[in-house]
């Protein structure tokens, strides 16, 4: 079982294929053997959280809010580490954010 806020090794389809890669990936949160996750991505280039060396990350990458999946748990390979409460805070304040739209 993970948690809110592991790093996660994960198979994660990609939007602009029918491909399923393994990423590393956020978890949101998990019910019932679905993980609902956020993608991370080593592009620098893309919109996101700063995920970076310094917070513990292979390479500097981005944390995605806007990249969501709800994967089965049988593709999460392994947990990688766990976010600090700091970053937490970031990813939660973004999806809160973007989800504050519902309420409109």
């Amino acid at each position: 079982m993970f948690k809110a806020g592991d790093v996660v090794l994960a198979f994660v389809p990609f939007v602009d294929s029918l491909q399923i890669k393994r990423r590393p990936a956020v978890v949101l949160f998990e019910e019932m053997g679905n993980v609902v996750v956020a993608g991370i991505t080593s592009n620098a280039a893309m919109k996101g959280i700063p995920f970076l060396k310094s917070d513990g990350a292979a390479v500097d990458s981005i944390i995605k809010p806007n990249y969501l999946f709800t994967i089965p748990e049988s593709q999460i390979q392994k947990r990688l580490m766990g976010l600090s409460p700091e970053k937490r805070k970031q990813v939660f304040d973004a999806l809160s954010k973007r989800l504050s739209a519902l309420l409109n």
